[in-house]
């Protein structure tokens, strides 16, 4: 397998993989934000519906406040007043007065508390549903990564995919849990309380809409500003995530090439970039908060002069209750807008995040065309038939289309007839590679770094698909052949070994889920890995992290080919899998491994040739072709390439 190679970091910054581009913002904000919804569908209808709900019982109780301050003022406040100064028998006494006054304000008081009471509900049940959202879009995301191509995998940053699990997904979180409520909030609000200042001042609400069409201009400009340099802003931090994940995964190398400099230049121009693209973005959004208040107060001021107004000169029928309702509703008018202006970073940002996300899940898949699947079988009367039990026994199911079905016994026969392939159309890798491995042998590839001998491996496993040309496995073309049986028959050692977080058995036993712990150990005495394995503070439950970083390279190796052995495959593939193994381990590990190519058809992938002296036949690659193949012995007798190679004289030329 193929491993995603590290960006030279010598030029521009910020145009590998995920780098973002000037000038290019969110496509299309509107599928971005149907897409977002999608997922309230799946499972969180009724919830969201109570949420609706709420929403609108807080916007309705903050309406029908202001609205009874109006009756609170005119119906109680004047009335007690004028009874006070003796000049009106509204009320038969103060106390009378009082008595009702407080009353008004105990019904205010339980409308207020109704809508604070939604309020706290409607946002409590939204903390649930978001986090329950970004958890399908993760697993969505998660899922769908595992169905990409290695060519995918192989020409992103791994820091910037990373980033979309992390960064984008939390921008979303702020969004879902106070930007979608806050929005529906906001459209009920503005909805209901237009049409009670419509009732109370139509003067009034003529300037109330004059100057909430003057805020919307406003918005629209700096928000279309804000929004252009947020989804920079992101795509700038993905640039630098991933080169964070490239340098900490690489340090050694920095540090023993003394290139500490030349890396802190390219982060500080990567860190630059973002800090430019950060700042105006924020810059435009932190200005709209404070223009909006001061068009907020300013709005306030000129209502109350012009409410005062009114009232005085009797147009309208204005009271001194409906100046002070109006100014509450005027405020509750244009509050929503000043949110949604003030959020408008966090939306903006929150979506440029969930573009970047659905731009991976938009990624086409892995395609696969086979039909043809890896069954146990059994031999009944001389002929293969499925079986359900695990016989040792493996078959390839062949349907055909006349419907009849036909068993083939998995033996690791490979075969690759005149195949051309190249990683883009452009430039061809591999020209006209012919070659044929029977079962039980050993076929080693050798030649100069870039000749081609790991993308014959990759090939074989359909990482890439060829150009031109035939591959067959049991005499099956493989593009018939499903991927994921076509894999399991394989087994790869690759030269970088990953070791996850878990315990030393664990790791053995990604090779094969269900193996039990003799099984584990059988491989790992087979790899000569049982001894060491036993020296760890608690032997095969002994946890590793980060890697296996507490293992030597060498130990880390072993693992890996004791990994590749508990899958017991009929093919195995090594990639140069004992380079990071000292001689004298690398013989113990060659006698374990001679035992494990028993009767496997085994691919070979070796600078040091020592390694490959036993092999049935030899591959020598040069610039995609084969130029020499047979045995060790039959190379050295031809003295070309190989013999070149062997005894040196290639390297003393």
């Amino acid at each position: 397998m193929t491993m995603a190679q590290p960006r030279v970091h010598g030029g521009p910054p910020g145009r590998g993989p995920g780098a973002f581009v000037k000038g290019q913002g969110p496509k299309n904000q509107g599928k971005t934000i149907k897409r977002l919804l999608s997922y309230l569908g799946r499972g969180y209808q009724v919830r969201f519906a109570v949420v609706l709900l709420c929403i609108l019982l807080s916007a309705v109780a903050g309406v029908l406040g202001s609205m009874f301050l109006q009756t609170l003022i005119d119906d109680y406040i004047e009335p007690l007043v004028a009874v006070y100064a003796g000049t009106s028998q509204a009320f038969s006494s103060v106390g009378q007065g009082l008595a009702a006054l407080l009353g008004a304000i105990g019904r205010m008081a339980l409308i207020y508390l109704l809508g604070v009471g939604s309020t706290f509900l409607y946002n409590w049940l939204m903390v649930g549903i978001s986090q329950g959202m970004l958890k399908k879009i993760r697993d969505d995301l998660f899922s769908h990564m595992q169905t990409l191509p290695i060519k995918y995998l192989d020409t992103h940053t791994h820091g910037d995919l990373m980033s979309r699990y992390t960064n984008d997904t939390d921008t979303l979180r702020q969004m879902i849990s106070q930007g979608i409520p806050q929005a529906f909030s906001s459209v009920i609000t503005v909805v209901s309380v237009f049409c009670a200042m419509i009732t109370t001042s139509l003067p009034l609400t003529a300037l109330v809409v004059l100057f909430v069409v003057v805020m919307l201009g406003i918005t629209r400009h700096i928000g279309g500003q804000s929004g252009k340099y947020f989804v920079r802003q992101q795509r700038a931090l993905g640039a630098v995530n991933g080169f964070i994940e490239e340098l900490v995964t690489g340090q050694k190398v920095v540090q023993v090439f003394c290139h500490e400099d030349k890396a802190k230049e390219d982060f500080d121009a990567l860190n630059e970039e973002l800090r430019r693209e950060a700042d105006a973005a924020n810059s435009y959004a932190n200005i709209m908060g404070p223009v909006m208040n001061n068009l907020g107060h300013l709005q306030y001021v000129l209502i109350a002069i012009a409410g005062g107004a009114l009232s005085l000169s009797g147009i309208g029928g204005l009271t001194l209750g409906g100046i002070a309702a109006f100014l509450q509703l005027s405020r509750s008018f244009t509050q929503p807008i000043s949110q949604i202006s003030q959020q408008f970073n966090t939306i903006i940002m929150a979506l440029a995040g969930a573009e970047r996300i659905f731009d991976v899940m938009d990624e086409a898949p892995e395609q696969d065309e086979g039909y043809v699947t890896l069954v146990n079988a059994k031999e009944v009367d001389g002929k293969l038939v499925e079986t359900a039990e695990r016989t040792g026994l493996w078959a390839w199911k062949h349907p055909h289309h006349d419907g009849s079905v036909t068993y083939t016994r998995l033996t690791g026969r490979v075969e690759l007839r005149e195949v051309d392939f190249g990683y883009n159309e452009e430039k061809l890798v591999l020209r006209d590679v012919s070659l044929e491995a029977q079962t039980g042998q050993k076929v080693a590839f050798v030649g100069a770094t870039g000749a081609g001998k790991t993308t014959i491996t990759n090939l074989i496993n359909r990482f890439y698909d060829i150009a031109d040309g035939k591959i067959r496995y049991d005499g099956i073309n493989i593009n018939k052949i499903k991927k994921p049986d076509l894999r399991r028959s394989l087994g790869i050692v690759l030269q970088d070994t990953n070791l996850f977080t878990g315990t030393v058995g664990d790791n053995i036993r990604y090779g094969k889920l269900d193996a039990t712990d003799e099984e584990v150990e059988a491989a790992a005495k087979l790899a000569n890995a049982d001894s060491f394995i036993r020296r760890l503070p608690k032997g095969y439950d002994t946890v590793l992290s980060g890697d296996g970083g507490s293992l030597s390279q060498g130990q880390r190796q072993l693992l890996a080919i004791a990994r590749a052995a508990v899958a017991d495959p009929p093919v195995m593939v090594l990639d140069e899998a004992t380079s990071s193994i000292d001689t004298r381990t690398e013989r113990l590990v060659q006698q374990g491994m001679d035992g494990l190519m028993q009767g496997r058809t085994v691919f070979v992938i070796a600078h040091r040739l020592s390694t490959v002296q036993n092999s049935d036949s030899i591959m020598v690659l040069e610039l995609g072709r084969i130029i020499e193949r047979g045995s060790h012995k039959e190379l050295i007798a031809q003295k070309g390439k190989y013999y070149q190679l062997y005894t040196g004289a290639f390297e003393l030329e």
